[in-house]
């Protein structure tokens, strides 16, 4: 069973799984809703990220979410389950990194819970609100738009950097639109599946020092992805067509992103 199984299982529970984050009416705005999970020695080695890096990074990802989704963020609620080692100068250089965040965006803190255990553990949950049916979905793409990324690929950052202004811009102007999460492969073939549209790439932007391999497969660049008839000043990196599956200079891509149940005995991030 892989990540994409598991998803599908859930879709058939609820009509409202299957993009970056839940949309739900509320008045004359729709409400996003999103959670994200950040485990030692699955996404992060306490070896190689500061607390400070950490509160940051798991902020950035529900962010991403959001702007994903042509969203504004307005709340975060953190939980935090701590090991012994995790002391009151680790927490607070954690929330050191969190609000260095917020603050960027105009997130407030809204709450959490604590508890303990044998690894750390984080769990974000943001939400934030887009104008009535303007949310970004995964699922309108049609063949003839171009798809996009709006900056280089390849080199994951402790510190990246959420969209957020450049997924508001592209309400009324994007058909589709997912953030870079987990590679461009896998998940270009995501927003392609949701919108039951194939994909032809042949440029995809490579960032400093990184290769065309990591740019294609190795996921957290947390850049958005996204479709358009329009022409944008982002990196033009291919076409959507009909049919299915991806292509890259017009070879079969093999979907080959991070995927937490594929990988569970490989690498960790």
């Amino acid at each position: 069973m892989n990540e994409r199984d598991l998803v599908r299982i859930l879709q058939r529970q609820s009509p409202l799984i299957g993009d970056d984050c839940a949309v739900l009416p509320n008045g004359r705005t729709d409400l996003l809703v999103t959670t994200d999970q950040f485990i030692e020695d699955v996404h992060f080695r306490r070896d190689t990220h500061s607390a400070s890096d950490i509160g940051w990074a798991m902020l950035a990802r529900g962010l991403s979410d959001i702007a994903s989704m042509g969203g504004t963020p307005d709340y975060a609620f953190v939980s935090l389950a701590l090991p012994e080692w995790a002391g009151a100068s680790w927490v607070k250089g954690f929330y050191r990194g969190f609000h260095s965040l917020a603050k960027r965006h105009s997130v407030k803190l809204g709450g959490g819970d604590l508890s303990h255990a044998a690894s750390l553990y984080c769990d974000v949950l943001v939400l934030g609100a887009v104008p009535r049916g303007k949310a970004l979905l995964r699922s309108g793409a049609t063949p003839g738009d171009t798809i996009y990324v709006s900056g280089p690929l390849g080199r994951p950052k402790k510190r990246p950097q959420p969209r957020v202004e450049i997924g508001q811009s592209l309400r009324g102007r994007a058909t589709a639109c997912m953030d870079l999460s987990d590679g461009l492969s896998l998940d270009l073939a995501r927003l392609c599946e949701a919108s039951c549209v194939g994909a032809e790439i042949s440029a995809v932007p490579v960032g400093r020092g990184a290769s065309i391999e990591s740019a294609l497969h190795g996921g957290e660049d947390y850049e958005l992805l996204f479709t358009s008839r329009r022409r944008l000043p982002y990196f033009a990196i291919g076409t959507i067509c009909t049919g299915r599956g991806v292509t890259f200079d017009g070879t079969p891509l093999e979907p080959r992103g991070y995927d937490h149940f594929a990988q569970r005995t490989t690498r960790s991030r």
